[in-house]
């Protein structure tokens, strides 16, 4: 992480910083973990991109908690498990997959208010809204993974055929004429 400029930090930012930590360590996400059934059980199509994701909440959750102690604050977050959230352990992956998607567009929605907040403070160091918007983006792309993954999940469950292999098991339009 580069270093920050010796500005002030206003405490808002700081809140800022403390919630998105907060939303971030207390994601659903924290339920997606090596040995969980749902990753030992997945297809490598989905496990590969849900242990990625998993691998960066952590990484964006110490950038997080970085930025606020070089910005002053105390990053003091603890992983809470709600009772909404403790049946989220039994669920199968068909089930937990849209939850994750869910999961997702909420962090998302809490990075678009974070970088609207920031840009109404004064003397906010730039490193903030370059953070914010460097995990927003990640978050982006893991989105459409999840989505993705959703949709095959949800194909295979209906027995329906891959949409990505055609009836030879070939590629689908990229195999040509032939394969169809």
């Amino acid at each position: 992480m580069p270093t920050l400029t010796n500005h002030p930090a206003p405490v808002a930012v700081v809140d800022l910083i403390s919630s998105l930590l907060e939303s971030t360590v207390n994601s659903i996400f924290r339920f997606i973990e090596e040995g969980s059934p749902h990753v030992s059980r997945a297809t490598v199509e989905i496990r590969r991109p849900l242990q990625e994701m998993v691998v960066a909440n952590h990484r964006r959750a110490g950038e997080l908690a970085a930025l606020l102690e070089s910005l002053g604050g105390q990053p003091t977050v603890q992983s809470t498990v709600s009772p909404d959230e403790q049946y989220l352990a039994f669920l199968s992956l068909k089930f937990l997959l849209p939850k994750l998607v869910g999961e997702k567009k909420l962090c998302l929605q809490h990075y678009d208010n974070a970088l609207e907040g920031v840009k109404r403070l004064p003397q906010v160091p730039p490193e903030v809204p370059a953070l914010f918007t460097r995990h927003r983006e990640q978050q982006r792309q893991e989105l459409a993974a999840l989505e993705a993954a959703a949709a095959h999940v949800a194909a295979l469950r209906d027995g329906k055929k891959d949409p990505t292999k055609s009836a030879a098991g070939q590629a689908g339009p990229a195999a040509g004429p032939a394969a169809r």
